[in-house]
């Protein structure tokens, strides 16, 4: 095993020596057996100018490294330092490859020690971080890491993450060793140098470490204590619930600096009496009020009391979280009593270990994501409690893993299974049934509810919290969708005639089952041809679509049309109908064989070893699959729903059957009201943004909670906004539709420029599109050439808004510009948020086709469909949009409106009557930041 390692950082003037980058600053620590030993520290004059971003990024400047030795007369007591001890780096290739380079420019033989990337293996050894970037790295393991982008400080940190993620390679078990060691060959570290002694020495002192997890069929899993008996007893004598909600001393308890919410108490009064009474309410909490535990306790004092669960349902994984791991720890601590609160998720949420145990003998034909993801479930499974791939941080390879380890109905085994007693989806649906308090999200709620599935055990009472999202996800849960990779992928693998083949390997076990195995070679060979119509009918559409809306796309990039089925003109849409019968016919048939096929082979299923019945089951999960896509299909272009709309998306610049078919319902509300309001007693909505207005009239309308009495309540923030926040419309910005999309976007970029420039604070700016996003993005970049500000951009720098959050709250002077998901749900007090910019009013593009429908729909029902749908939309959107600035009680800032509409139009006054009681000031943009500077 190595014992000596020396871990280097440098900060340099740019990212290439072969281009003429050079190094300014070189930090190592030298670490042998376990312990810090030597530093090696040392500023290095580049023989040229550093730059200002380099300067402003590292902190290091022309007069520190002006008397500093050349690289030259440092090189060889470098290495000397580095003599015999193996190399880490926070991303080795780059230190390196640099370093190397340097040494060449200046005639020394190049060392090849061992390698080790910190990255990579904070990445294995610490899966379940959000972020593996240094300084968050450093954070999580409480290091002093003051200086980041310093080289002897970014070094120091990197040992410390180095020795951490040693220590919890020691502490892993020799069977998770063992599964590592073939993996670890193909990683970019040297560490199966490490695991293989690990290995050894385990072996030979007989300390395996395996007492202390459930070892099993190869995995080490962390154990699990189910809930003793007295736990799972149910409460003789229920807290009242008079002594919690009419006094908040024991919420003083809880918390160490507890502040009285009037609105939190009032709140947690009309949740408890909305669950007695068996009513429906909606509940309007603004920001601050503590919405959360308000709904909580009188959730559990019901549980307690009717000795029946309380679902709290979500929109956001986030909130899941922050329910879970910071509030449910806090009621309990409340209670005077055991209660019991479980998360329940979908079941892909959930890894199946059967599936991952088959996956870790095929090795040869996965990429390095895969290994990496891999790596990182084995240890993360002495870790978890919940199996739940939240909680993993997978590389973007490791998503189309996870789909192949994913729990799934279609593939369960069940008690045939030997995993059937450790299998995740399994305890977390014991765990709700023996909850008080059941977590989970609306989609899940929603799903069980339409399909009637009893996914989530029997309940009468829920709370919807982000409420104001419900309408969406229902049109998305009652939808339905296909698309052309769904179609490839169950097609490739159930239409692959050679050995691999899904069908060819259970032909292989009906044959050993002693029934005859052609029937299913002849089904392999028919979807072969289904195969080829499959992609000629989605190459069609997508001709199809892109003829008939040759202008305009949509806000994601891809070209949109609503189609009417039966109504659609051309012989090219006749085609596709005719070539859809062909696929249906084909399809359907298959699958009806096989259904027969499996089914004479049903009750032999016993005689298979255990692997045949987890290839079998695998199998069958396809064929269900394919059966699913295939009724999709059929339902999407050869019926037809007046209550539906209907529309293909299509990528104009990608592959030429890259199209995705939907189907939505255009009114949910009699859905809602029948199924979900109709049979549950007693649904409380609740959001910070539910009333326009001031009424609740939109959404009791748009849910079909209009025959249901419900009860209704506006809670307002406990806040100070007229002393906290300001909201500032500039009057010298060009009205939207006197000028081009052009010249708006320059105009709105030297605004976004000045307000920067005089806050020096952090500024999000909030689209409505990532057309004008990228056009603004570019002209302040143009404006930024001396990099001033750190450029944060939706689709620009990352796709992933966690990457983007992370960049935001660590950049001293940065600007965040984001689209649709950065309108909710961004958690940003103090000083990590002082300004937002919302550059137009939120509404949807009317082209839209579910909200197109929609507007038709009242339309022909006499209303107005701007009043009706398209303005009370923008209006929610508007406030969870101005949400954003004030988090605390503590916060300041102001929210800038580039939207001149908002105060030349009579529909504008409406945008400004539904925010808090704020000051609102109009002016020039000049003016305003003058004005308001002690503000700024």
């Amino acid at each position: 095993m190595n014992k000596q390692y020396v871990v280097l950082d440098l900060e340099t003037t740019g990212h290439s020596a072969a281009k003429g980058d050079r190094i300014i600053q070189i930090g190592a620590v030298k670490i042998v057996n376990g312990s810090i030993v030597d530093r090696f520290v040392s500023y290095v004059n580049p023989e040229q100018p550093i730059s200002h971003f380099i300067q402003d990024l590292t902190g290091i400047t022309d007069d520190d490294v002006q008397d500093a030795p050349l690289f030259r007369d440092v090189a060889s007591e470098l290495l000397d330092f580095m003599k015999d001890c193996a190399f880490v780096a926070h991303n080795v290739q780059f230190d390196w490859s640099f370093l190397s380079s340097q040494l060449k420019i200046e005639g020394y033989v190049v060392p090849k020690p061992a390698m080790y990337d910190t990255v990579e293996l904070a990445r294995i050894f610490m899966p379940t971080e959000e972020s593996y970037n240094l300084g968050m790295l450093a954070e999580q393991l409480n290091l002093t890491h003051d200086r980041p982008h310093q080289a002897d400080s970014d070094a120091e940190a990197t040992a410390y993450v180095l020795l951490h993620v040693l220590n919890k390679l020691n502490s892993l078990p020799l069977l998770t060793l063992q599964q590592l060691l073939p993996l670890s060959k193909r990683y970019k570290s040297h560490i199966h140098l490490n695991i293989q002694d690990l290995i050894n020495e385990k072996i030979k002192t007989n300390q395996t470490g395996e007492k202390d997890f459930d070892c099993f069929r190869g995995l080490a899993i962390k154990k699990y204590n189910e809930p003793s008996k007295d736990e799972l007893t149910a409460v003789e004598n229920p807290p009242l619930a008079e002594s919690f909600l009419g006094d908040d001393s024991l919420l003083k308890k809880a918390f160490s600096q507890y502040e009285h919410r009037a609105g939190q108490g009032q709140m947690m009064n009309i949740v408890y009496q909305a669950f007695t009474d068996n009513q429906h309410a909606l509940i309007e909490a603004g920001t601050g009020t503590g919405k959360s535990l308000a709904y909580l306790l009188p959730a559990a004092l019901y549980a307690f009391e009717s000795q029946k669960p309380v679902v709290i349902s979500t929109q956001t994984i986030p909130l899941q979280d922050q329910l879970l791991l910071r509030d449910a720890p806090l009621l309990q601590s409340i209670m005077p009593v055991p209660l019991r609160i479980a998360l329940l998720k979908g079941r892909s949420h959930y890894l199946d270990l059967r599936k991952f145990e088959l996956s870790l003998d095929r090795e040869d034909d996965y990429s390095y994501d895969v290994i990496l993801s891999k790596s990182q479930i084995l240890v993360w499974l002495t870790q978890t409690d919940y199996g739940d791939a939240e909680e993993l941080n997978l590389p973007s390879g490791g998503k189309s893993f996870w789909y192949e380890v994913q729990s799934d109905a279609a593939s369960d085994l069940g008690r045939y299974s030997p995993w059937f007693s450790r299998c995740f989806y399994h305890r977390a649906r014991k765990r709700a049934r023996q909850a008080h308090i059941i977590i989970t999200n609306h989609a899940l709620l929603l799903t069980d509810i339409v399909h009637n599935q009893q996914l989530i055990p029997s309940y009468t009472h829920v709370v919807l919290d982000e409420a104001h999202h419900l309408e969406d996800t229902a049109s998305e849960r009652l939808g339905i969708r296909t698309d052309y990779l769904s179609f490839a992928f169950l097609l490739g693998r159930l239409a692959d005639t050679s050995e691999d083949g899904i069908l060819y390997k259970m032909s292989k076990l009906a044959k050993k089952a002693g029934h005859p195995s052609d029937k299913w070679l002849e089904c392999s060979s028919k979807l072969e041809e289904a195969k080829v119509e499959v992609d000629e009918l989605f190459r069609m559409i997508h001709e199809y679509a892109i003829q008939a809306k040759k202008k305009g796309s949509s806000d994601i990039g891809r070209v949109r049309y609503a189609y009417r089925a039966f109504d659609e003109p051309g012989e090219l849409w006749s085609a596709i109908l005719e070539c859809v019968m062909r696929v249906h016919s084909v399809i359907s048939h298959v699958c009806l064989e096989l259904e027969r096929l499996s089914t004479l082979i049903e009750n032999e299923l016993t005689q298979f070893e255990y692997r045949e019945r987890a290839l079998w089951s695998d199998g069958m999960r396809m064929i269900a699959s394919l059966c699913e896509e295939d009724e999709q299909l059929y339902e999407l272009l050869l019926e037809y729903d007046q209550n539906q709309v209907y529309w293909i998306e299509a990528e104009p610049k990608g592959a030429k059957n890259a199209t995705f078919l939907y189907g939505k319902p255009i009114d949910v509300s009699e859905r809602l009201a029948d199924e979900l309001f109709g049979q549950k007693k007693s649904v409380v909505l609740t959001s910070a943004t539910l009333t326009v207005n001031g009424t609740f009239d939109y959404q009791i309308h748009r849910l079909g909670l209009q025959d249901f009495g419900v009860k209704t309540a506006l809670i307002e923030s406990p806040f100070s906004y007229q002393r906290q926040a300001k909201v500032l419309i500039p009057s010298d910005l060009p009205a939207i539709k006197d000028v081009s999309d052009e010249d708006f976007a320059i105009e709105v970029a030297i605004k976004i420029w000045r307000v920067a420039e005089v806050s020096r604070g952090k500024l999000m700016v909030l689209f409505t599109s990532y057309e004008m996003l990228g056009k603004v993005y570019q002209h302040v970049k143009d404006l930024n050439h001396q990099e001033q500000f750190q450029m944060i951009g939706q689709g620009i720098t990352s796709g992933s808004r966690v990457k983007l959050m992370k960049m935001f709250k660590q950049s001293e002077h940065g600007l965040l510009f984001g689209t649709s998901s950065f309108w909710e749900g961004i958690d940003l007090p103090g000083d990590e948020l002082k300004h937002v910019i919302i550059v137009r009013l939120p509404f949807s593009p009317p082209d839209e086709p579910l909200l197109k429908a929609q507007l038709d729909k009242v339309k022909e029902e006499g209303k107005n469909p701007f009043m009706e749908v398209s303005l009370p939309q923008a209006i929610i959107r508007f406030k969870q949009g101005f949400g954003r600035l004030i988090r605390t009680q503590h916060d300041t800032g102001c929210v800038f409106v580039f939207d001149r509409r908002i105060t030349t139009t009579r529909y504008g006054s409406l945008f400004l009557k539904s925010l808090p009681d704020v000051p609102i000031h109009e002016g020039k943009l000049e003016d305003l930041l003058e004005e308001h500077l002690s503000f700024l």
